[in-house]
């Protein structure tokens, strides 16, 4: 794993100690990536709760809450299923704050409408509105895949 995802991960807990919170992920497009950065840092146990991979609709639908009307009007690749994504990571877990990650890493499933690339980051803490960015990545699928988890773990940093 790069180092410079360990060391956001280990900025990522700092912050979060300071803060007395935890985190939770629900992620699709990462496979589990960011909860793998967060779990390499020793004592993250303090810090981190629990990861959602919920790859398939189904899987977002049953572990987060994802609202099958959702998926169908605005597809799992969407400002609309990450904010729901990220907030029943919150209701489904102990976190304070969680991310949720959903997005198209190629090499295929991409569209005119939503090309390789397009990936929604969604933030929040409890009781505060969740905040949502699109990104237009470029490169391999590992590149895309790892990106995402750079600026998903910068977020909460921000």
């Amino acid at each position: 794993m790069p180092d410079t995802l360990i060391g956001l991960a280990e900025q990522l807990g700092q912050f979060l100690k300071t803060n007395n919170q935890k985190i939770a992920t629900a992620e699709s497009c990462t496979g589990g990536w960011i909860a793998q950065c967060i779990t390499e840092v020793p004592g993250s146990s303090a810090w981190f709760d629990r990861g959602f991979v919920t790859y398939s609709n189904a899987a977002k639908m049953q572990m987060l809450g994802v609202h099958p009307e959702t998926l169908l009007m605005h597809g799992a690749v969407s400002a609309e299923t990450a904010l729901e994504m990220v907030s029943g990571a919150l209701a489904h877990s102990e976190a304070d704050c969680a991310i949720a990650v959903t997005g198209i890493a190629g090499p295929d499933g991409g569209s005119a409408e939503k090309p390789v690339g397009t990936v929604y980051i969604a933030w929040q803490t409890k009781n505060q509105a969740a905040k949502i960015k699109k990104m237009l990545l470029t490169g391999s699928r590992q590149q895309i895949r790892e990106q995402t988890v750079i600026a998903a773990i910068k977020g909460v940093l921000l």
